[in-house]
Formats: C-alpha cells, structure tokens, sequence
C-alpha cells in the first residue's frame, strides 16, 4: 500500500478526477446500461483534454522543443510501441481464438487476419499518422493521437495569435498573469467556429486519421483546461461552503442528464453540427462535476483517496490494456450463458444479455483492477531491482 501513496505536499485533485474519469471510461466501454452510458460519454473523453491542458505553461511558449519531447515521450511513444506490439500479435490472436472473423462489434463488423503487406501498411500508418492500429485491440488508441494533435496545435496557435495582439497595446495581457490576456479565450472561440463550420459542412481534415473532428474539439478542451487553471482559487473559494458545493455539483449533474438524456452528444469523429452543439456545455458542466467530486475525496485520507490518485496516475494503463483485460471476463460470461466460445472475439465485451445482466460490473473491475495490479507489480519489481543493484554496489570490491 506504501506504493499507492502520492507525494506529499502535492495537490491531487486532478489525479483523483482523471482516475474517476477513466473508470467511467472502462463503465462505459463494457456495456453498461444504456442511460449510465450516454451520461458518462457527455464528458469523461473531454475531462481528460481538459485536465491536460490544466497543466499547460506558458514557458512553452519559448522553450517549444521541451514541450514536444514531453509530447513525443508520454504519448507519441507509448502509443508506437504498444500500438506495433498489438500489430505483430495481431495474427497470432486469430490462432488462439481471442480474434476471429465470426464475432465483432455491435454493428456486426469483424476483424479478418493481416496479409504481409498489410501489416507493412500499418506500420507505416502507425509511424506517421497514429493511425493503423487494431481496432479489436485497441479501440481506445485515438486518444492518444487526439491529445498529442490538441496540445501541439493548442501551442502553435497560442504563439500565432499572440505574437498577432502583442502589436496591440495591452492585448497580449502581463507574462505572469495569462489570465487577463485575450489569447486563450480567442483561441477556444476559434475552434469552436472551425469545428461548428467543419461539422456543417461536413468537412474533413484529410491529413489527420478520422478527419481531425476529435483533435480539433480535443484541443477547444485543452484551451478551456489552461482558463480553468487561471481561476481556479477564485472556483475553489466559491465552492468553499459546502451546501454550494454540493447544490451546484447536484445542478451540474442534472444538466448534464439532461443533455444525455435528449441532445445525446460525445467525442465522436463522425459526430454532426447537432451534436457538435450540444456538446461542449454538458462535458465542461460535467468535468466541474467531476472536479467538485475529486475535491471532497481530496479532503482527506482514504484508501478509496490513494486508489484514485494512483489510477488517476497510471490512466494510460488503462487506457492501453482495458480491452485485452475484458477477456478474462468474456471468458466467464461464455461459462455462464453456454455461448459459443468464439464470442470472446466480441468487441469490446461479449453484447448479447448486455443490457440485462451486471457483467458490466466484472468487466468494470477486470478492466480497472488488472492493468493497475500488473502496473503495481510490475513497479514493485523494478523498485525491488534496484534496491538489490544499490546494495551491490555498495558491497565492497
């Protein structure tokens, strides 16, 4: 347990927030009931841009290069490596039977073996567009394409649309104070009309995988996150009584039900103009939700305070391993309801008595606990490792 503890001093609030949100994520991804569903995907995919951009510094501005090698570092690369490791166990899951060409997704569609040379088109595609991934496998991978696309955009525009106010007397707002500047504001108004005129008219950004609708709002909800981050002392005094904390985190979620309920809405790439609109009022509503949540968790120790932190804290994991972790629950539910052992192909879960049974729940903790217990253990090892490399060396010769 001395592992799951964070560092101290050290503001967990949104370490706690992406751990509910990912566990959200992994909800909805095993077929929860169909109401749970459409209000968790109103907001848990842009609460993870928006706490991205949370962390945005203005010193980017002029060191570039360190903010694209943290890019390359903590998205690009972890997406390359386990996106080819997926790619070359591909065929090899058709031969164990985690794959076949009988059982896919809700839609009917299903996943055929590679030829060699599409394999060799996959690489390529995974290199240079985080694209060609297996979609069996590894259905939540745009992620990282989408973030890594959103936080380099969002500095690129910054840096043009600053440099175009700081001709303008008191337009470019005080270095250390980004708040009173225009830049962030003008840059979410931007994207917004770009995606409202992309969605309209139907329009696509062909040199980004899915047509960049997903990147483009992902980045709308990086710039929000970095406005957020300007006020958020003056949020959180507001929020300090705790009635209104709990009133407006009650109004926020009604909201957002509502929305769920009527203007269904999420980050979807083929998403249209009405959907467009009636997304990005309930995702922020719903990640100050989320975030008011994570506050009171944050109040005080708990051990379901140090689980959220440390799955707030390995999400990317989750996101990696959720799916191929659902087979060990796909497995269960074939034992149960005698279905044909080609199920376990079902993308992402096995959907027949989907909306009847709580196999939901087991996926939910499959999906959660086994790449987090892997993740721990695997920590332990190498902490372990070196403890023995250190006692080694301070052996004497």
């Amino acid at each position: 347990m001395k592992n799951l503890l964070p560092p101290q001093g050290r503001d967990t609030t949104i370490s706690i927030a992406k751990g509910i949100a990912i566990i959200l994520m992994v909800i909805a991804h095993a077929e929860a009931p169909g109401w749970l569903c459409k209000f968790i995907f109103e907001f848990h995919m842009p609460l993870f841009f928006i706490t991205a951009g949370y962390f945005f510094s203005r010193k980017y501005l002029s060191d570039e290069a360190t903010f694209v090698k943290k890019r390359i570092r903590g998205l690009y690369w972890p997406f390359w490596k386990w996106s080819v490791f997926f790619l070359i166990i591909h065929n090899w899951m058709f031969s164990l039977g985690i794959l076949n060409e009988t059982f896919g997704n809700e839609m009917g569609g299903v996943t055929h073996p590679y030829t060699w040379h599409q394999i060799q088109q996959n690489l390529w595609n995974i290199t240079t567009a985080m694209g060609g991934y297996d979609q069996f496998l590894c259905g939540a991978f745009w992620f990282f394409r989408g973030l890594f696309v959103a936080s380099i955009l969002y500095l690129i525009i910054y840096k043009a649309v600053d440099a175009g106010l700081s001709g303008i007397s008191g337009l470019s707002g005080k270095p250390g104070n980004p708040g009173l500047s225009p830049t962030p504001y003008l840059i979410c108004l931007l994207l917004l009309l770009l995606c409202g005129w992309k969605t309209y008219e139907g329009l696509k950004v062909v040199t980004i995988v899915q047509g960049g609708y997903r990147d483009m709002m992902g980045c709308f909800f990086f710039g929000c996150g970095f406005i957020f981050r300007q006020f958020v002392d003056k949020y959180q005094r507001l929020m300090s009584r705790h009635y209104a904390s709990v009133w407006t985190t009650l109004l926020f979620a009604a909201i957002v039900y509502l929305f769920s309920y009527y203007l269904t809405a999420n980050m979807n790439w083929r998403s249209n103009f009405t959907q467009f609109l009636s997304l990005p009022l309930p995702a922020l509503l719903g990640f100050l939700m989320t975030y008011n949540v994570s506050r009171w968790i944050d109040s005080r120790e708990s051990r379901l305070k140090r689980f959220l932190v440390y799955t707030g804290d390995h999400t990317l994991n989750i996101f990696i391993f959720h799916i191929v972790a659902y087979k060990t629950v796909s497995l269960l539910k074939i034992w149960y309801y005698g279905l044909d052992p080609r199920q376990i192909g079902c993308h992402m879960v096995i959907h027949e008595h989907s909306q009847e049974d709580l196999f939901w729940v087991l996926y939910t903790i499959a999906g959660v606990g086994l790449p987090l217990g892997a993740t721990w253990l695997v920590e332990k090892i190498k902490c372990r490792f070196r403890e023995y490399r250190a006692s080694a060396a301070s052996l004497p010769q």
